[in-house]
Order: structure tokens, then C-alpha cells, then sequence
């Protein structure tokens, strides 16, 4: 069992994440890039399930045929790859009938090989049992040896195609685009475990065939790349999906508005009782629950709101060559901040008055309104502005 588990565990977090997933494919089942996803998801969970030495003993046992298990997973390791294949042809676009062709094509293709995998074993002799080293066993069976090299050159057409296209996409994709950046990422990372995992089997085949043993290179090496490579482009496959929804959008939003709403919630609390969240409230709603006390937290501070901050902040970010619309959210964070420094010091201390040529006491004023950026951009210059540092600085000296 202790053998099996290098593939047990990334199988088991393929079918996670493919029963997390469940849903979306359902929904965009007709789309083909999604069947694509689907079949290489199952692929991969078969593949690295039956790879396994405790699998592979027992499917052998079931079936009564020594290594009966060889052609089956050979069989699905190029199933496996012509479903990668077929989703860098559904994600590459084009014109739909050259796509279809092209997929059909694929499919034949891979399908022959795998046609031409069982019929090689048939017409084989493989009668030792061999649950690790099947392949550099009977590297100069005949027969056997040209059922190895079919899948071997399938998977690495395969692996091939999905790494060079997704580098090339990866080069070519908007930084703004997170969530398709970190898949084509990760999808490449996985290419590459399974290149190395081809490199092993290959350097090992080709020792068996000029006389020496590094078989060690097939049963020691290999089976951890392949698996960590199954894990990392199934995940890389499932990040756009998960990136693109409304629920992972909601969720980005949530975590970026923690500094605002962690700077403001103690004064919404005094002056608004938010009904309380449960812990398995869902992201949408956490979300909600959080701008509505950062907006609490806001109209609370408004008397304490100061102009000539507004305004030395927004001039000193137009000075850094930022744009208006940038200037005038870092002009809206360094006030937020200089009141939250100005409020938290009213609580031992008399209440300040502005300085420069804005004397009259802020309790007397009209208070100002923020521009009405995007609460995330605000966030974002709360958090992180060196004009917003030095506006909260100077209203804590102050």
C-alpha cells in the first residue's frame, strides 16, 4: 500500500477537485473546452489510480492475465494525453470547422495508438508479472517493446504541445488577468514534471537497449514526476474557472477590503449594530456585511474629514505623475486616514483644529464627501500609499 500512495494521494485531489467542480461542468456541458476539461480530469484520476503497484496487482489477479494492467494504463496515459491535446486546440480558437476537424483528427489519432497498444500486448508475450518495471523488463521483447515506445512517443507528442502553447500563451496573457495567468502557469510547471518523467523513461529504456541497467530512472524517478505533473495541470486547468466566477471575484474583493474594514470598524460599531455573521455564511454575503461597515465606519468619520489633507495628498500624487483619477483616490485615502488618526486622539484630547489656510475648527465645517472611487481602490492606497502613510503620521503628531 506504502507503494501506492506517491499516486493514491494526487488521485484522490484530482477526484476533489473534480467533484468541486462538478457543478460548473454540468452547467457548461455544451461547450467543448469544458468536455475537454471533464475527460482530462477523469483521465488523470484513472490513470493515476490503476498506475499504482497495489492496483496493478490486483486488477492482474481479477483479470487472470499476467500484467493485463500494461495496456490499460498505457491505453489511458494516451487517452490522457490526447485530452490535452484536444483542450490546447479548444482553448487556441480559430475558425470552428478547422477546430473540429482538428479534434477529430486528435482523437483518431490517439485512439489508433491506444487500438494499437492492446493489439501489441495480444500479440505479445509478457508472461513474468512486473508491477514497477514493466517497462525496462521487457524493453527488448518483441512486441512489447514497440507497445512501450507507442505510448511513450504519444505521451510525449502531448506533453510537448501542452507545454510549448501554454508557454506561449503564459508570454502573450495580460498580467491583469490573475486567474489565467496562474492556470497557463501552472499547466506549464506541470508540462514540465511530465517531460522529466518522459526524460526518465526514455533515458532508462534506452540503457536497457545498449546493455546497462539504470532502471532505477523508470521505477524510482518517474512515478513522482507524473504524479506531481497529473496534479499540477489538472489544478492549472481548474484555477480559470475557479478565478473567473462570481463567488472567487466576491472573495478577492472580501480579502482586499480587510485594511479598510479592520481601520474603520471600531468606529461603525459605535454608531451602527451590524447583525452578527455565522460561520457558514457564504462569501457573497460576507462581503456585503463588510462594505456596509466600512461605509458605517466612513459616515461616522465625516466631521473629522479635513479638505487641505484632501488636497496636499492629491497634489502630491499628481507631482508623482499619477493620473487624475488615481490622484484623487489617494487624495480620498490620506483623508480617511487623517481622520481615523484625528478621531482615535478626540477620544483623550481636546478636538483639533485644521492648520494652513483652512482655519476654521473642523466641527464647524461642512464635512466633505469622498469622490465615490471603487471601495477596493480606496483600500488598496489605505494600505499601501507612502502620501496616505504620511497623512496618517502627521495626524497622529498633530
Amino acid at each position: 500500500m506504502k507503494s501506492g500512495l506517491i499516486l493514491y494521494v494526487p488521485g484522490a485531489l484530482l477526484i476533489l477537485i473534480l467533484l468541486v467542480k462538478a457543478p460548473t461542468l454540468h452547467r457548461r456541458w455544451d461547450q467543448p473546452p469544458m468536455r475537454a476539461v471533464c475527460a482530462l480530469l477523469v483521465m488523470g484520476c484513472l490513470v493515476l489510480f490503476l498506475a499504482a503497484p497495489p492496483t496493478i496487482a490486483a486488477v492482474n489477479r481479477f483479470t487472470g492475465v499476467a500484467n493485463f494492467s500494461a495496456p490499460l494504463v498505457f491505453g489511458l496515459i494516451t487517452a490522457f494525453s490526447g485530452s490535452c491535446v484536444v483542450l490546447v486546440l479548444q482553448w487556441g480558437g480559430g475558425p470552428p470547422a478547422v477546430v473540429r476537424r482538428a479534434t477529430r483528427l486528435t482523437v483518431a489519432v490517439y485512439g489508433g495508438v491506444a487500438v494499437a497498444i492492446i493489439v501489441l500486448f495480444a500479440i505479445g508475450e509478457a508472461p513474468v508479472e512486473r508491477l514497477r518495471d514493466l517497462d525496462t523488463y521487457y524493453a527488448d521483447t518483441p512486441w512489447i517493446r514497440e507497445m512501450i515506445v507507442c505510448y511513450l512517443l504519444a505521451h510525449t507528442v502531448g506533453s510537448s504541445a501542452l507545454t510549448v502553447l501554454t508557454g506561449r500563451w503564459l508570454r502573450r496573457t495580460h498580467p491583469s488577468l490573475r486567474p489565467l495567468r496562474t492556470g497557463l502557469a501552472l499547466i506549464m510547471t506541470g508540462g514540465l514534471l511530465d517531460l522529466g518523467y518522459l526524460v526518465a523513461k526514455w533515458t532508462a529504456l534506452g540503457a536497457r537497449w545498449s546493455g546497462r541497467d539504470w532502471d532505477g530512472l523508470s521505477t524510482d524517478a518517474a512515478p513522482p514526476l507524473a504524479a506531481g505533473a497529473a496534479l499540477m495541470v489538472a489544478t492549472g486547468f481548474i484555477v480559470p474557472l475557479v478565478g473567473g466566477s462570481a463567488t472567487w471575484r466576491d472573495f478577492s474583493e472580501y480579502r482586499g477590503l480587510h485594511p479598510l474594514w479592520k481601520a474603520l470598524r471600531g468606529f461603525a460599531a459605535s454608531s451602527v449594530r451590524t447583525v452578527p455573521l455565522t460561520w457558514w455564511s457564504p462569501v457573497g454575503i460576507r462581503l456585503i456585511h463588510r462594505e456596509s461597515v466600512i461605509d458605517d465606519g466612513i459616515l461616522a468619520l465625516a466631521r473629522w474629514f479635513d479638505p487641505c489633507v484632501r488636497r496636499a495628498a492629491y497634489e502630491a500624487a499628481r507631482e508623482q505623475g499619477m493620473s487624475e483619477d488615481r490622484a484623487e483616490v489617494v487624495a480620498d485615502a490620506a483623508m480617511l486616514a487623517a481622520a481615523c488618526g484625528r478621531r482615535t486622539a478626540a477620544a483623550t484630547t481636546a478636538t483639533a483644529t485644521a492648520t494652513d489656510d483652512c482655519s476654521v475648527p473642523l466641527r464647524d465645517r461642512e464635512p466633505p464627501r469622498l469622490s465615490g472611487r471603487p471601495l477596493t481602490a480606496l483600500a488598496r492606497e489605505f494600505r499601501g500609499s507612502p502620501i496616505v502613510a504620511a497623512a496618517r503620521a502627521a495626524a497622529v503628531r498633530a
